[in-house]
């Protein structure tokens, strides 16, 4: 129980203030950095928004109006899909890259300060399996 819930306050509250430090610095929230970083790892800066939904743990339903807000700030645009008139891709554009730039120095200076700086090598080591492994599991069912 004291594992489960060190997690559960610990990650929430890491969240919270990783978001925070994105919005007063960047203006940007951090479920759409998050989107941003995965469009930008894409060849052409795209990908389909049903596999964007499982790369940012997110629903289809939750994600389409995620980038329909980040459409209006003109982060990303919907473009459809060439090999299936039914499927949907989001793709980055200059604009949305712009701002991945200026706001990754501050999420990487986050993530470093409240998480990665404060384990062990053998920690991180330790998490990353915990968590790939989890990963894995409900991504089978």
């Amino acid at each position: 129980m004291r594992s489960w819930r060190a997690y559960v306050i610990g990650s929430e509250l890491l969240r919270q203030r990783l978001s925070r430090e994105l919005q007063e610095s960047e203006g940007i929230a951090l479920p759409d950095y998050e989107v941003l970083v995965r469009l930008s790892e894409c060849d052409g800066w795209q990908m389909r928004m049903s596999h964007l939904a499982g790369q940012v743990a997110s629903s289809k339903s939750r994600l389409s109006h995620q980038i329909s807000r980040m459409e209006k700030l003109g982060l990303v645009k919907r473009v459809e899909c060439p090999d299936d008139a039914r499927g949907v891709i989001a793709e980055l554009t200059q604009k949305g890259m712009d701002t991945l730039r200026a706001a990754a120095p501050t999420h990487v200076e986050g993530v470093r300060a409240h998480l990665v700086d404060l384990m062990t090598p053998e920690e991180q080591k330790v998490v990353a399996a915990l968590f790939e492994r989890v990963i894995e599991h409900l991504d089978q069912g």
